[in-house]
């Protein structure tokens, strides 16, 4: 079974993190997964930097500026990725847009994913059709998970045609602001959650986007399987040191 899927299975709430590969130096990669590890999160998301982040909130776009400025490049992430299964046992994603996936070739990149024990992708900017009709084949072959985003507008319509196409869990936009909202979350986004809880998709969500306390981590699992944090571990990561990091986790759970 896929790590992604094992994880879900259990009967527990999830914390998943992101960082951007090569930030704050271009070979913390590896250090800062072990010490999440290491520190009780779930999953982990590293952020393949890319140049046009549309998503992504002025931190997570500054992260991605200073890795590419570091050097990182796609190759580099997988030459330090290469021994990362053993030391670390739970799941990884690779979360990027597509064009360094498709400049690096797709058939490679979900090779090179398979390899080195990369679980799933995470990509904003591949339409479901798109996926379904040229990559779905070559992402299973390889044993790698897709992750299709929904947000507050999507239609239920939509959000169940991407629920019939998914196999592990959906990333829950919490709100229809870029990464690093830090406004909390009200009325609007808890009648969010619970809107998607009610329709009881086949897939388990994990809520991402304004997920920078304790407070909105377990608001935002009240309803859903889990959250993310991004933005706010990079705000802590670029000021302290990565040894430091079970005083970030320790402020979250």
């Amino acid at each position: 079974m896929n790590r992604i899927n094992s994880k879900l299975a259990e009967n527990k709430k999830l914390l998943s993190m992101y960082f951007t590969a090569g930030y704050p130096n271009i070979n913390d990669t590896v250090a800062i997964i072990e010490e999440l590890e290491k520190n009780g999160v779930d999953m982990i998301e590293i952020g393949l930097p890319f140049s046009d982040p549309l998503a992504d909130g002025p931190t997570i776009q500054a992260s991605s500026t200073k890795a590419l400025e570091n050097g990182m490049t796609t190759e580099l992430l997988f030459q330090q990725l290469a021994n990362i299964r053993e030391s670390v046992k739970i799941p990884l994603l690779i979360m990027g847009y597509f064009n360094p996936m498709y400049q690096y070739g797709i058939a490679a990149f979900c090779k090179k994913c398979n390899e080195i024990g990369i679980d799933g992708l995470i990509i904003p900017d591949l339409p479901l059709k798109e996926y379904q009709e040229q990559y779905k084949e070559v992402f299973e072959l390889n044993n790698l998970k897709n992750i299709f985003l929904i947000t507050p507008q999507t239609s239920d319509k939509r959000i169940q045609e991407i629920d019939s196409v998914s196999n592990s869990f959906i990333y829950m936009v919490s709100s229809a602001s870029v990464t690093g909202n830090s406004g909390g979350f009200g009325t609007k986004e808890a009648d969010y959650f619970k809107r998607i809880s009610d329709l009881n998709l086949k897939n388990p969500q994990v809520i991402g986007f304004g997920i920078n306390s304790k407070e909105t981590f377990y608001n935002a699992i009240q309803y859903q399987k889990g959250a993310i944090i991004g933005s706010a571990f990079i705000n802590f990561i670029s000021k302290n040191k990565i040894t430091e990091i079970s005083d970030f986790i320790n402020t979250i759970v």
